[in-house]
């Protein structure tokens, strides 16, 4: 068995917090502590925070200054869970010290950002790889099995769709309000949310090169005025796009924190042989001319794959895929880069509203400011 992945986190609030307790199997929907991962140091600017929560789960060493945690020779890997604008800075900086990163999503505040972190992990040679939880959703593993199977025939319309009827942070009523400030999040719930659901839609698909992009934001529901002007709140509420990738590949997306709908028919992907729904999984196909839409009972292949295959234990979150990776037990799902083609879709959609019509991929690095605040 490989030696444990030692670890230093970097940000203990709300997202490094769970992090850590995903780690220990401590999380939501516990599926165990993550095999061969050792947390041995914390960081943060609140170290009263940081030294409480390194006391209440053993782990021996506290810093407030990441350059200070980059410094321990024995850490080999660092989960970077600070906000959006500070992703690619901290980032860069660990894999120059020599460090893998993993890092909260998105990748970045801005596209030229990202693909500065994809170009440091190459100038360096180090692992990078971004939470994106949905790829290891069950309905996911089952739906890539389907299509890596070719019970879709060619794929060549995907709709990205995920609705909140009034979850917007901070001004709804919960989390802080740095998540609905571009100087801060640089994005609203394409940044928060979109990239969960783009990103599996991306990764069920390939990861295809994204062609072109036209899109709009919006930001139109009632809020409570009190909140507006305390948070000061100057990010998207919903974004909807068309955008065409690489192999014919038709892909829409509607992404929102409030909307004034039931809810939405979610995410899909058809091909030419047969479609999936992704939540709850279902397969549409033509089966001696007769049409059938075929409900999954994913629990329990998913319990007979975990049960018969050591590698599946690495789909149960992106952390277990992390650090069964480093030990080099799977191959390490290609987060990164779906997070940042994620991101130019993104930022292409924010390009697109600003002038007003269609952009291609190329406009956007064209157009991409970095939003990176310093270290």
């Amino acid at each position: 068995m490989a030696d444990n992945v030692k670890i230093g986190i970097i940000g203990t609030g709300q997202i490094g917090t769970g992090h850590i307790r995903r780690y220990l199997g401590l999380g939501p929907k516990d599926a165990g502590p993550v095999p061969g991962a050792e947390i041995v140091a914390l960081c943060d600017v609140d170290a009263a925070a940081a030294r409480a929560l390194a006391d209440a789960h053993g782990i021996p060493n506290v810093f407030t200054d990441f350059r200070e945690l980059l410094a321990m020779e024995e850490i080999v890997a660092v989960d970077v869970c600070l906000h959006n604008n500070l992703h690619a800075p901290v980032s860069i900086a660990a894999m120059e010290a020599g460090k893998d990163v993993y890092c909260e999503k998105p990748l970045a505040g801005s596209y030229v950002d990202a693909k500065a972190m994809a170009d440091a992990a190459d100038r360096t040679g180090r692992r990078l790889a971004m939470q994106l939880a949905t790829l290891f959703s069950p309905e996911t593993v089952a739906a890539k099995r389907l299509i890596d199977e070719g019970k879709l025939g060619r794929p060549y319309y995907a709709k990205s769709s995920y609705y909140r009827r009034r979850g917007r942070p901070f001004v709804d009523g919960y989390g802080t309000s740095n998540f609905v400030r571009k100087d801060v999040a640089a994005g609203g719930a394409l940044f928060d949310m979109g990239v969960y659901h783009i990103g599996e839609v991306l990764y069920l698909l390939g990861n295809p090169e994204v062609l072109t992009i036209s899109g709009a934001t919006h930001q139109e529901v009632d809020m409570y005025e009190a909140r507006r002007e305390e948070s000061g709140y100057d990010v998207e509420e919903f974004a909807v796009s068309f955008v065409r990738l690489a192999g014919g590949v038709s892909l829409f997306i509607e992404e929102a924190w409030a909307i004034h709908l039931g809810g939405t028919d979610g995410s899909k992907i058809a091909g030419s042989a047969g479609g999936l729904t992704l939540s709850p999984l279902a397969y549409h196909s033509t089966v001696g001319d007769v049409e059938f839409d075929s409900a999954a009972q994913v629990a329990p292949a998913m319990t007979r794959w975990r049960s018969t295959d050591p590698r599946a234990a690495a789909d149960l979150s992106p952390q277990h895929n992390w650090i069964a990776a480093h030990r080099g037990e799977v191959e390490l799902v290609p987060s990164a880069e779906i997070g940042l083609n994620t991101m130019l879709i993104s930022e292409g959609i924010y390009l697109s509203q600003k002038l007003g019509r269609e952009v291609a991929a190329a406009e956007v690095l064209e157009n991409s400011v970095s939003t990176a605040l310093k270290v």
